[in-house]
């Protein structure tokens, strides 16, 4: 097996298992988002009510989300508010992007037309 592609495979695999490509791999947390897309921001119960999980699940994506960057919380009184953070969202694809793009160029070129 060649060294060099070996890396590579290594590498496209360390940034396919980034925080965030994980985060949206999970169909729940998918429905979540576009909770948040549909209702804006919300606390934990909001949430819970619009989707079929309990709300110690909801909770558990909202922290996933929130440690992969695609999530922010605000402090309103006893409860947290929820809301997508977009610009960080799309900071954070600019680089995944561009890494599999140098990637895919060394282990899978595009073919000549």
């Amino acid at each position: 097996m060649n060294a060099e592609r070996l890396a590579v495979a290594d590498e496209l695999a360390r940034v396919l298992e980034s925080p965030l490509l994980r985060a949206l791999t999970e169909p729940s947390r998918l429905e979540l988002l576009k909770v948040l897309i549909l209702h804006g921001p919300a606390d934990v119960g909001t949430l819970a009510d619009h989707l079929p999980q309990e709300r110690s699940v909801v909770s558990r994506h909202l922290h996933v989300l929130l440690a992969a960057g695609i999530a922010r919380s605000t402090r309103d009184g006893r409860r947290r508010v929820y809301e997508i953070d977009g610009q960080a969202l799309l900071r954070q694809f600019e680089p995944l992007l561009s890494q599999s793009r140098a990637l895919a160029a060394l282990c899978c070129p595009a073919e000549e037309t």
